[in-house]
């Protein structure tokens, strides 16, 4: 059975998103919700340019697309992944009106690989990789994002609420963490 999450919000809320069976760990419904409330009342994601990586079946940076992002990337090297990820933007543009159809790009490729020849800017970043992924793998893929940022760029990482917390560049500060259950999601800021 093919596991399947929706949209929340935005112009294609409630639209069914497909879920690898396999190497990854869906996002939960109410810690989407969580970080969409807090992006929107912070103004972060209509006319954003979106970065998503290790982003599994695209949901979060689909979402932030959903909700006005006009630009989105969504990265992750699992085989079988970058399929389903286009399968799913397919499916957001399709719901787009044809005047606003958010530009989604998918590539499976490691994220440091993917980082070391991206140019953005980007202004949202979702950085929600494998728990089991080391700390020093994390800080070079933060490392290696710093300068591809804009100036008011906001990243939200997720992690285990049972790890300690993740070590980030100085030139990375951290906004808060707020724990959901199992799940932790830190919010960073170019400093």
């Amino acid at each position: 059975m093919t596991v399947v999450t929706r949209i929340i919000g935005g112009f294609a809320g409630s639209l069914r998103l497909d879920v690898p069976r396999y190497g990854t760990r869906p996002t939960s419904d109410r810690v989407r919700e969580a970080i969409f409330s807090a992006l929107e009342a912070r103004d972060a994601v209509a006319g954003s340019r979106v970065l998503d990586l290790y982003a599994g079946s695209g949901a979060l940076g689909l979402e932030a697309a959903s909700r006005g992002a006009v630009q989105v990337t969504l990265v992750d090297r699992v085989f079988g992944v970058g399929r389903i990820a286009r399968a799913n933007a397919d499916k957001v543009r399709a719901a787009a009106a044809r005047d606003a159809q958010p530009e989604i790009v998918v590539s499976s490729q490691p994220v440091q690989s993917f980082l070391g020849g991206a140019l953005g800017p980007w202004d949202l970043v979702f950085l929600d990789p494998p728990y089991e992924l080391g700390g020093a793998e994390l800080a070079h893929n933060l490392e290696a994002l710093v300068p591809r940022l804009s100036a008011d760029a906001v990243v939200v990482l997720e992690r285990s609420a049972r790890d300690p917390a993740p070590e980030w560049p100085a030139a990375l500060e951290l906004e808060r963490r707020k724990d959901y259950g199992d799940t932790a999601i830190y919010w960073l800021r170019p400093a």
